[in-house]
């Protein structure tokens, strides 16, 4: 869907700039280009490594990409749109439904874009359908309600991180192994990211009776669960360096090391010393490039 097949009311100037910022800010058009990307990099580097293009860039898979991120599109406008009173406290600046963007506006574009994102992958397979539609059944639910139960709405999005991860695999069925431990280590570095937004989110959140991890058992605590994932996540991330060092992968086994693992080791004692909010946006600001990074350690495998 284009930016101009909304309705002209739609998308509003915000500060004198264009709706089409607005419009990018509201869909998270980097997270969903990053979304793409791994979608691309499963399958040309883990699915299809010696394939031409003309066969990774199938018009099937081009199909499960937009609708890929028409749910994830999806679920970043109803995110909004049942959090305007929290992000209006936890992030002023970036607030966008109900702001530039009529909040009914917003709930048919989520409405649309589901229904779009379902559909497509219906049409690909009833098993892709199946997926995408429990997809964005997951989403709406986190946000009217698993968001604000301990535990329950990092494991969700962590849930739906190792999906976006195993679509390709889903349509294909090669039986690769290596992208469920791509899928593995996607859940597991999102478990940890979405603990610490919890931290830093914790004073909007309390302000309207949310029951997060912070506010249940405290920072302290809190801190040791998610250091407990991750330090799950780099035991698997040293047995991929090492095993991709045994079988003679040098590139991705010091890829790995270096840019993955060491990451690992910094945000760890950034972790246990964080103690500030801002601690946190750092520290969730980490993940993301190392989640990046380790996106990008799949074309070793290409």
């Amino acid at each position: 869907m284009s930016p101009s097949s909304f309705p002209a009311e739609f998308v509003a100037p915000v500060g004198g700039r264009g709706g089409g910022r607005t419009l990018a800010r509201l869909i998270r058009l980097p997270n969903l280009l990053i979304m793409a990307l791994c979608l691309l990099l499963v399958r040309a580097c883990l699915l299809l490594p010696d394939a031409p293009w003309a066969r990774v860039l199938a018009p099937g898979f081009g199909l499960l990409v937009l609708a890929a991120l028409c749910i994830g599109a999806a679920g970043y406008i109803i995110n909004d749109y049942y959090d305007v009173k929290i992000d209006a406290i936890n992030r002023p600046g970036q607030l966008v439904v109900g702001r530039a963007v009529h909040r009914r506006h917003a709930m048919l574009a989520h409405l649309l874009l589901s229904g779009a994102g379902v559909g497509v992958s219906g049409l690909l397979s009833p098993l892709l359908g199946l997926v995408n539609l429990g997809s964005a059944l997951l989403l709406w639910g986190y946000s009217v309600r698993f968001k604000r139960v301990a535990l329950v709405g990092n494991v969700s999005i962590a849930t739906l991180t190792a999906a976006l991860v195993l679509l390709p695999e889903l349509q294909m069925q090669t039986g690769s192994e290596a992208v469920w431990g791509y899928a593995l280590a996607a859940f597991l570095l999102t478990v940890v990211r979405e603990i610490v937004k919890d931290v830093e989110d914790m004073r909007g959140d309390a302000q309207h009776d949310c029951r997060t991890l912070p506010i249940v058992w405290g920072v302290g605590r809190t801190k040791w669960v998610a250091g407990f994932f991750l330090a799950c996540l780099a035991l698997l991330v040293a047995g991929a360096a090492y095993n991709a060092l045994a079988h003679h992968q040098p590139g991705l086994g010091l890829w790995l090391l270096a840019l993955v693992l060491g990451p690992l080791a910094a945000l760890a004692v950034q972790l246990r010393r964080a103690d500030r909010r801002q601690h946190f946006a750092r520290l969730s600001a980490g993940c993301k490039w190392i989640m990046l990074a380790g996106v990008l350690s799949m074309l070793w495998l290409g």
